[in-house]
């Protein structure tokens, strides 16, 4: 019975179900989908659930839109080897910056599907882009933006592996005006110390 009662604590205090989803979408894609060109798109599928919902039973929590775009990651990185490759350089990856433009809500029990894509890259840090697109309709409800700090490792060195990634792509207007928007920001707490 203690142990019982050890193991519902645990569960209590750890986010079990972020770690077993984790690794489950990691080995799904594995398993059953090929490998992709770390320039290719990939793509995970879920549900929103009762989980996921706001207080008013409707539609999908904010925050919840932040934690399947975890998975997603993870995934892109899983299918694309780009993980594995940092970290035999001894690096890792960091969730350095990101931001989410919401268009139009996920209702309860609407299937819908997240695309994530490599964007652009410097020597520091890997920007993808994230959508989420209902099923039913193909509409993109939210996009995302996230940079991705690689630590510990040169990426440019990292993606010259790909053939795919010989040459960076022009970088996104979006994404050159956000990051300006990140550098004003960082000004500012920098005036503030």
């Amino acid at each position: 019975m203690s142990l019982l009662v050890v193991l519902l604590i645990l569960y209590i205090i750890w986010d079990v179900n972020y770690f077993i989803r984790c690794v489950c979408t990691v080995l799904a894609g594995r398993l059953f989908q090929g490998k992709r060109k770390v320039t290719d798109a990939t793509t995970i599928y879920g549900l929103c659930t009762t989980q996921d919902v706001d207080i008013f039973l409707r539609h999908m929590n904010n925050a919840r839109y932040l934690r399947e775009l975890d998975f997603a990651r993870f995934h892109f990185y899983g299918l694309t080897n780009l993980y594995e490759l940092v970290r035999q350089r001894g690096g890792g990856a960091v969730q350095g910056a990101s931001s989410v433009r919401y268009r139009r809500t996920i209702p309860i029990f609407h299937p819908y599907k997240i695309t994530t894509k490599l964007v652009w890259w410097d020597d520091k840090a890997i920007y993808l882009e994230q959508q989420f697109i209902t099923l039913a309709d193909g509409f993109v409800r939210a996009v995302a933006l996230s940079k991705q700090c690689i630590t510990n490792c040169n990426v440019s060195d990292v993606l010259k592996t790909y053939p795919e990634a010989a040459k960076r792509p022009e970088m996104p207007d979006d994404l050159k005006l956000w990051l300006e928007a990140i550098e004003v920001s960082s000004q500012k707490l920098r005036k503030d110390k």
